[in-house]
């Protein structure tokens, strides 16, 4: 029997987190002691932004896209550009009826899109586009960490036709573009890694964008001392050690 890939088994040396907001950024940038890399590989032109530094056994790269929307096409060059072994990507909604509460940190099983609606035989379960993360089952006992699947849409706010997706995808948390990053992890073949906090509850009293507002700055301020945990956890550690 063939043994594991030469990648699997190394120890990580490179790690590339992926936020979609200043304000999720900035905190894990302090913890890490990362600074602004002006010289980076990306286009001229583009918005996005690139701390970087070292921690530990481990080179790490911060992304944010700027006031660039979070599309696949940008991941796609962030990760080509870099090349990290895992990637860990912010902060998300949650559903109390699946188990969420604000604060709470999530691992990601897998992840798909709730409003690329294609309604043609075939072309329905690409718009989906159901995807799986990276198993991290001796991080996630390590470290007690609540496990879901997310689903991605365009919007913060949900209607009664992206909820009963949502349904579908059989979601705990939803984002804006965790599925998209997905998408380009397995296109690449970089294992994925979502670490997600619970800013807002979608299905609880209170109207998503307040809630997400209210909570946003202190669910940040939660969300790096969560991603210094995994980051510790990985260092030192294989792929198929996670």
């Amino acid at each position: 029997m063939a043994g594991k890939p030469e990648t699997q088994i190394r120890p990580i040396s490179n790690i590339v987190i992926v936020v979609a907001m200043e304000m999720e950024a900035l905190p894990i940038v302090n913890r890490f002691r990362l600074t602004r890399q002006p010289h980076s590989s990306f286009p001229e032109r583009v918005p996005w932004v690139r701390y970087g530094g070292t921690y530990k056994d481990l080179s790490i790269n911060l992304i944010w896209p700027g006031k660039d929307p979070a599309s696949a096409i940008g991941h796609c060059f962030v990760l080509s550009a870099t090349s990290p072994d895992p990637f860990l990507s912010g902060t998300t909604g949650g559903f109390k009826a699946k188990g969420a509460s604000i604060g709470d940190i999530f691992i990601i099983s897998g992840c798909a899109f709730h409003d690329r609606r294609i309604p043609i035989p075939g072309f329905d379960l690409y718009g989906v586009g159901l995807r799986k993360a990276f198993d991290t089952p001796n991080l996630i006992k390590e470290l007690n960490l609540k496990v879901g699947r997310l689903s991605t849409g365009n919007s913060l706010d949900m209607t009664l036709q992206d909820e009963s997706l949502i349904m579908a995808n059989d979601a705990t948390v939803i984002d804006m573009e965790g599925a998209a990053i997905a998408y380009v992890a397995d296109l690449l073949k970089v294992p994925a890694i979502f670490v997600k906090a619970v800013t807002n509850i979608v299905d609880g009293d209170k109207p998503i964008v307040e809630e997400f507002l209210e909570n946003l700055a202190a669910v940040a301020d939660a969300l790096d001392p969560a991603v210094e945990q995994v980051v510790n956890f990985i260092n030192g550690n294989s792929l198929s050690e996670l």
